[in-house]
């Protein structure tokens, strides 16, 4: 069996969910009102468990993951490590660095703690908690196939692109248009030569990285369900399909 490991980009800022969330909801968090991380959303208690937790947890059980990579903010790290000592504790082989500005420059950071013996590299949202097994699955054995897969929908709205006066200049054909979702699951050797090769380029995702290299990323059918946390909108409704 092909070994693997997770990177959890959890260094981001949550200015969306932060702007939109009530003094309540943070509360149902860890509650050391002091430290500002709590209005991030990977850090917010979820039924019992942190977000980032939930977002992980279905990993712990398989047998390949040899490796998890938690990255969070520099200023979140020891705050981090003490405040969820509980949870770290219950994973196996885990390590938790600081990450960067931007995601690609976290998961970078993070890449640099997996052996190169690890075959497929996992990354996954850090607010994500409702990803499912079943899911993860189809993602491994599509990228054990091609090199590099992630879960995805169709898009079912219709799609407008807007002007800055928040006008709209086109209906977007959405016959062949996919929301991507997490985990993208990608060939070691393929990330790291995408990450070498990436110069100041952002990428919004890893599957866009592979695009660049002329690699092929085979897209697998996901769940609607496993929405990523962005707003107080969002905390509800995963509170409402956790029950």
């Amino acid at each position: 069996m092909a070994q693997m490991a997770v990177i959890l980009p959890a260094a981001g800022r949550s200015t969306r969910f932060a702007s939109s969330t009530r003094l309540n909801a943070v509360e149902h968090g860890p509650h050391d009102a002091s430290h500002p991380a709590l209005r991030k959303k990977p850090f917010v208690t979820l039924k019992g468990e942190p977000i980032w937790y939930r977002s992980v947890i279905p990993f712990l059980y398989r047998a390949d993951v040899v490796k998890v990579v938690i990255a969070v903010s520099p200023e979140d790290l020891d705050w981090f490590l003490t405040r969820f000592a509980d949870q770290l504790s219950r994973m196996r082989s885990v390590e938790v660095v600081a990450g960067g500005a931007e995601r690609s420059d976290t998961v970078e950071a993070a890449l640099r703690l997996i052996p190169e013996s690890v075959e497929l590299i996992a990354v996954h949202d850090a607010a994500r908690p409702l990803i499912q097994s079943e899911t993860i699955e189809a993602v491994v054995q599509a990228a054990r196939r091609t090199g590099a897969a992630i879960p995805a929908t169709p898009i079912s709205s219709t799609i407008k692109r807007v002007d800055s006066s928040n006008r709209i200049t086109e209906t977007v054909p959405r016959a062949d248009l996919w929301a991507a979702q997490t985990p993208q699951i990608v060939r070691q050797d393929w990330l790291r030569q995408a990450f070498a090769q990436r110069g100041a380029f952002q990428p919004t995702d890893e599957a866009q990285l592979i695009e660049r290299l002329g690699r092929p990323v085979e897209v697998v059918p996901g769940l609607a369900s496993n929405i990523k946390i962005t707003t107080q909108d969002d905390l509800d409704l995963a509170e409402a399909l956790l029950k």
